[in-house]
């Protein structure tokens, strides 16, 4: 009776082992969210916040973007590197795509960075991808230095969340994607006073798994009441880009 209650135990123990092998995650390296190849190009609907003459209000005008993966490189530090070509038409696609800007991604094992066309180096992913994972986004970035016009991105910390969840955009839903919560930040707090001076800085990612970027929302604005006439800063914008479709 002994031996058999041993064995009845054992077996249990090995059946609860089985169960929790078979819930641990399987977590996704960074740059399977971010998949390169030559003559990738995605297509996104881009609203775009800008600040009309005078500066008193928030403008929003629509447009298309492509952007269009080039040849492989190594950079500078001897790692696989990709050039991305931005171009930019009318929500109709009537008018010819004109090209506006390069920027380049690197994926590595443990990364995905990003340097845009202003030369900022940006971490938009890091391994593995999994829930509530932190990591400092804008870290190579001069946040810190008198002159640097890029204060606003000092110390950001990015999140994962709502991982291999499915997501919807003007392409369709996608299965899995991971959302990246890069700020939501209002000082001071409060509701907007136009008697005030008050900055916002939003920022959203979304990517899908063996797909790249399906949705961003950023937004940056500062309004100056001193000296009058009150303002919004010069350097205030916004950014939401929605995946229409992908050329593969």
């Amino acid at each position: 009776m002994r031996i058999k209650v041993i064995w009845m135990s054992v077996t249990m123990m090995i059946a609860v082992a089985s169960c929790k092998k078979d819930y641990i995650p399987n977590y996704a390296q960074a740059k399977h969210y971010y998949p390169l190849q030559a003559g990738r190009v995605w297509f996104y609907r881009l609203d775009s916040t800008t600040i009309p003459a005078f500066g008193t209000q928030l403008v929003v005008y629509s447009y298309h973007l492509k952007d269009s993966t080039g040849t492989l490189f190594l950079d500078n530090n001897g790692r696989e590197s990709w050039p991305v070509y931005r171009f930019i038409t009318d929500t109709l696609e009537a008018n010819p795509w004109q090209n506006i800007s390069t920027y380049y991604v690197t994926p590595t094992e443990n990364d995905v960075e990003v340097v845009d066309d202003n030369n900022l180096r940006f971490i938009k992913l890091v391994s593995p991808v999994s829930e509530g994972k932190t990591w400092k986004g804008n870290s190579y970035i001069d946040t810190r230095s008198a002159t640097t016009p890029y204060q606003y991105l000092d110390d950001w910390d990015y999140v994962y969340d709502s991982v291999n969840k499915p997501y919807t955009t003007l392409a369709g839903s996608f299965d899995s994607s991971v959302v990246i919560h890069q700020r939501d930040e209002t000082s001071p707090e409060g509701d907007f006073d136009p008697q005030f001076y008050q900055q916002r800085n939003y920022s959203v990612e979304v990517y899908a798994h063996n797909t790249g970027l399906i949705y961003k929302n950023f937004l940056h604005w500062v309004w100056q009441p001193t000296p009058s006439p009150a303002r919004y800063d010069d350097g205030s914008y916004g950014v939401i880009l929605n995946l229409i479709r992908i050329k593969q």
